[in-house]
């Protein structure tokens, strides 16, 4: 029975040590290819029809500055179409189908298109906008992003060669400020779109679109089969599809589309949740053509890396629920030597995650302290969503349906606290309860492992007890 706990502890750990190390791996490519900046080839002389699609389902708080944002590009009215594709059954209808007509009255080719069925969800009302678009070229915003007026220039011109589909823009944030969960969010997104992106697309890797802040080629998109409703996360679906076709994306960090990250902690888990299952999904129906597909090696091990990363939190639930009995076994057997088979498992996990986020933040903001004081926080909370998006992964793995449920956006930035009488509260669950439970678990772990002397393991376990505390804690307390 010791054997086999100490064991499986170890291949658990070991499991999740292989997606430190491709976490390291990601991060030389990037130190070695990030000066080589994507340029056009040419510039377009005459600028081609953009049509901007703007997904929307009850966004009453933001979908007004959206629409006034999207005015202020930098870029020919007669060259640009704007289509609102609204599926809300609240308030805004009447508040997008008002700005609307006001952008129209102002000289915008601007359109309302109201869906009663939300068939597909986001994925059916694009592809429904697909069909009339005016434009050969679409950029997606989410309803929370307020993009920057040059946002259009600077992408567009990528695509005067004729083999790019997709050019992805940065995420910025603009309630980073907020609270400590949205500075802690922020800092996880930037490592995604600085690190990820950057080393995945100039090392010739797949990347994705991030569903947001990013112009399709209109021919890539029907190429490829078009958005399709069979994932949660249909943003991945297709941009691995248009890939494995051939057609070429491109990723531009320095034109950016600043965002609301949510700002309670409910929003941001049925976000995670939803990212977490849709990649499962996606996984689960693109794996097999990605690995059969005619592509060089280094891009289908990065497509298997990437399409299961999400998978490593069902690897950290049964970490977290071995912690207890592997230390106690461990104190009986005595046999300190095993932690010469702890320490560099734990020392590749845990130290590319602090490379990681480092070199993101220097890359960023210049400023590695603010990072180093972050970084607790923030590995606590990637481990205290675990059972949350462990969940997701199951439930995508195995073919449970859910409709696409939108992340609540409140229309705030910096240190606005008005949103807390606004917001869209979600209800009390059982697993915020068992978040809180194992929380309570690695409170008495920490004890024990005290009384026995298990030093070596506290500060370890100090970051499962504040992951699952801090998440089920304030999950129930901003719980309607």
């Amino acid at each position: 029975m010791q054997i086999a706990v100490i064991s499986l502890y170890l291949v658990v750990l070991s499991v999740l040590a292989v997606y430190g190390f491709h976490r390291g791996q990601l991060l030389w490519l990037y130190w070695r290819h990030r000066h080589q900046a994507p340029r056009p080839a040419t510039k377009f002389k005459d600028l081609p029809v953009v049509t901007v699609q703007l997904p929307m389902f009850n966004e009453m708080y933001v979908a007004e500055r959206l629409l006034e944002s999207v005015a202020g590009l930098d870029y020919p009215k007669d060259k640009l179409e704007i289509q609102v594709l609204d599926d809300s059954t609240d308030e805004t209808q009447q508040i997008a189908r008002s700005k609307v007509e006001d952008l129209v009255e102002r000289g915008f080719d601007a359109v309302y298109i109201h869906r009663t069925c939300r068939d597909g969800f986001k994925a059916g009302a694009l592809e429904n906008g697909v069909k009339v678009a005016k434009g050969d070229y679409l950029l997606v915003f989410d309803a929370d992003f307020v993009p920057t007026p040059s946002i259009v220039r600077d992408l567009i011109h990528h695509f005067t060669d004729p083999t790019v589909g997709m050019v992805q823009a940065r995420w910025g944030h603009l309630n980073r400020d907020y609270s400590m969960l949205t500075r802690v969010q922020s800092m996880m997104l930037d490592g995604h779109f600085v690190v990820e992106h950057i080393a995945r697309n100039r090392s010739g890797r797949f990347f994705n679109f991030n569903g947001t802040a990013g112009i399709w080629r209109r021919a890539a998109i029907v190429d490829a089969g078009g958005w399709q409703h069979d994932t949660l996360t249909e943003d991945m679906d297709l941009s691995f599809r248009a890939q494995m076709r051939g057609w070429r994306f491109i990723y531009v960090p320095d034109a950016l589309a600043p965002a609301e990250v949510p700002c309670e902690m409910n929003s941001f888990k049925s976000q995670q949740f939803r990212w977490a299952k849709g990649s499962a999904q996606t996984a689960k129906k693109l794996l097999p053509m990605v690995l059969r597909a005619k592509l060089p090696f280094h891009v289908k091990l990065e497509a298997v890396f990437h399409l299961t990363n999400n998978f490593a939190y069902l690897f950290l639930v049964i970490l977290a629920m071995l912690q207890l009995p592997n230390m106690i076994l461990r104190q009986e057997m005595q046999r300190p030597e095993l932690l010469l088979l702890d320490v560099p498992l734990f020392a590749m996990t845990t130290g590319s995650i602090v490379l990681f986020y480092l070199t993101t933040h220097r890359a960023l903001y210049s400023n590695v302290w603010e990072a180093v004081r972050r970084l607790p926080l923030m590995m606590a909370l990637g481990i205290g969503l675990s059972l949350n998006n462990a969940r997701a992964v199951m439930e995508g793995l195995f073919g449970q349906d859910s409709e696409f449920v939108r992340t609540p956006k409140h229309g705030v930035t910096g240190s606005d606290a008005g949103w807390a009488k606004k917001k869209y509260r979600v209800s009390k669950n059982v697993f915020s309860w068992i978040e809180l439970g194992i929380g309570l678990y690695f409170v008495a772990t920490i004890g024990l492992g005290v009384m026995i002397g298990a030093w070596a393991s506290i500060p370890f376990l100090v970051l499962f007890m504040v992951g699952f505390l801090y998440v089920g804690g304030l999950s129930l307390f901003q719980a309607a």
